[in-house]
């Protein structure tokens, strides 16, 4: 996953502000350990450091258009470039790579802002005009790649795929929201992605197609196989991510990018798990793995190891939400042991639980409406949450995370189906995200198509929260908990192991407007208003363990 660093729209000395972009953008070079590029004149500075995934040899960034001189910065694959290459008719382009984000640079041209609406991927970039100094800038659909911006005391504008390499330049930082674009000489965010089914009002009234589902969700593993480079499986035991792993064993043999003429670069799959010794989903993500034939890799992790790595941790996550700092501080710990085995990219199961209702809370939803609205509302905060989790701290190490369950063509047919169907009864047997599992009925064993859904930090083995409770119970005491009102008065921590990351956070990143990035209060379902008017018992739960939602976790499925 690359990273992108730019200044736009100058007012002040564009040689100082070259060198300090040289600096700064050297914080963000984790992303993008392959390489360094940066184009500069008086009114932009576009700095890229690469992560190469596709055409390893010729898609170093920044990437000019020899026709018009525009500039281009990504961070992100486009799965379905090929495609799009074959629609460039209206004018000749000079293609000087094979690289999947060179389109970008003439479907602009062609299409302006309107192709963004074509695009099949995860995305953040610039692009840059030296001709009128003008600018676009655009995030993917969910925000599944990250992107911050703001402006410091000169004027200047700042544009950075993580907060890290701004915060102490502009005042004021803001997260550039997911699915807008803004135009330089336009002057404001445009919302570009707007699918029908979010809609204000609108509920999905379409049957459960079974087929359909299983074959978008196909296709969406197949688009996100195009690799140059070796690649892993994320399996951790739950249903989602099996699910991924077994469509993409089914398909690793030949090579996406030649619609399977030629035989894969890379044939054996390799699969990842990682947990406590005594780790729930661990036995479960071997029996995957076996059943779908990877060589899999169990990463063990010890509870010192993981609780060293907690302000690293923080640091690249850029967050105190608890429940992403757990459920992510083992997740890093096993990306590094990826990555020291040369694989570059992962496929992973995140978005499923907030298209199906996966999470447990969705249990009490009390009818169709409700059910829908609430899926629509956690696929608005995903970039805040596991979106921001599986990205950041993947590439901490060099390593990209790609979720084919935010498939754009994915979500038009999973959030178009009447959630009727998605709604949990267990009384006649239907689970959450019951017509899921109906869909890939055989595809993996029956011990994890119909297991309850663990939260990875709970997955990942019990003790893990328990230690990091009772950690932070000795490193904060009672009369500085006593006073975090004081300390804190914006978003005070409830708890004492909120207390301890936020601290942690507060080390790194001490400018005011860092903590207002973050989302209020853990990212618990049942500490929401809706899942309160659900459930009135879950109002004052402030522990985000899905092992909190009494009455719907089952400890006897493990």
């Amino acid at each position: 996953m690359c990273g992108i660093f730019t200044i736009l729209d100058i007012k002040g000395d564009p040689v100082r502000l070259r060198k300090r972009a040289l600096t700064h953008v050297k914080r963000l070079r984790h992303r993008g350990p392959d390489w360094s590029g940066i184009y500069s004149d008086e009114h932009g500075i576009i700095c890229h450091e690469r992560l190469a995934i596709v055409d390893i040899n010729h898609g170093a960034q920044p990437l000019v258009d020899s026709g018009t001189g525009r500039v281009l910065a990504v961070n992100g694959e486009i799965y379905n470039h090929r495609q799009l290459r074959a629609e460039l008719l209206k004018n000749p382009h000079e293609f000087k790579t094979e690289s999947d984000c060179e389109p970008l640079l003439y479907l602009y041209d062609e299409y302006g802002p309107d192709f963004l609406s074509k695009l099949n991927g995860i995305f953040a970039f610039v692009i840059y005009d030296p001709r009128d100094g003008d600018y676009f800038i655009a995030r993917d659909h969910i925000g599944i790649n990250p992107l911050y911006w703001g402006r410091d005391s000169e004027g200047n504008l700042y544009v950075s795929s993580e907060m890290k390499a701004i915060f102490d330049i502009c005042p004021k930082i803001e997260v550039f929201p997911p699915g807008h674009y803004y135009k330089g000489s336009e002057g404001r965010l445009v919302k570009w992605y707007n699918p029908g089914w979010a809609q204000p009002g609108f509920i999905p009234e379409k049957p459960a197609d079974l087929i359909l589902l299983r074959d978008s969700l196909i296709a969406a593993v197949k688009r996100q196989l195009m690799c140059d480079v070796p690649y892993g499986l994320l399996i951790s035991g739950g249903v989602d991510s099996s699910i991924v792993a077994a469509i993409a064993a089914r398909n690793a043999e030949r090579r996406v990018e030649t619609d399977g003429a030629d035989q894969a670069w890379w044939p054996r799959i390799h699969s990842f798990s990682v947990g406590l010794p005594d780790a729930p989903d661990t036995k479960f993500a071997r029996m995957v793995a076996e059943h779908i034939g990877s060589q899999h890799h169990e990463i063990n992790f010890t509870i010192q190891e993981a609780i060293d790595a907690l302000p690293d941790v923080i640091y690249h996550l850029e967050t105190f939400d608890v429940t992403t700092i757990r459920a992510g501080t083992p997740m890093y710990l096993m990306t590094r042991k990826i990555k020291a085995m040369g694989i570059k990219m992962i496929l992973s199961g995140e978005g499923s639980d907030e298209i199906f209702g996966g999470y447990l809370y969705f249990h009490k939803a009390p009818n169709r409406v409700e059910f829908h609205e609430e899926l629509v509302r956690k696929l608005s905060m995903l970039h805040l949450y596991d979106c921001l989790r599986a990205n950041k701290v993947t590439a901490a190490w060099g390593v990209e995370a790609r979720v084919p369950f935010l498939d754009p063509e994915f979500l038009e047919v999973a959030m178009n189906i009447d959630p009727a169907h998605k709604m949990i009864h267990k009384d006649e047997g239907r689970m959450e995200k019951y017509i899921l599992r109906k869909a890939f009925d055989g595809w993996i064993p029956n011990e994890i198509l119909w297991r309850q859904k663990e939260q990875f930090s709970d997955g990942v083995g019990y003790s893990w929260i328990d230690s990091l409770k009772a950690y932070a119970e000795k490193e904060v005491s009672d009369l500085a908990m006593a006073n975090a009102a004081y300390r804190f008065p914006v978003k005070t921590p409830p708890t004492k192991e909120a207390y301890l990351y936020r601290s942690i956070f507060e080390e790194h990143f001490k400018n005011p407007s860092a903590a207002d990035l973050v989302p209020d209060g853990p990212s618990i379902a049942c500490s929401t208003p809706t899942a309160i008017r659900w459930d009135a018992a879950w109002a004052n739960l402030a522990d985000p363990s899905g092992r909190a939602v009494r009455g719907v976790h089952d400890e006897g499925l493990k």
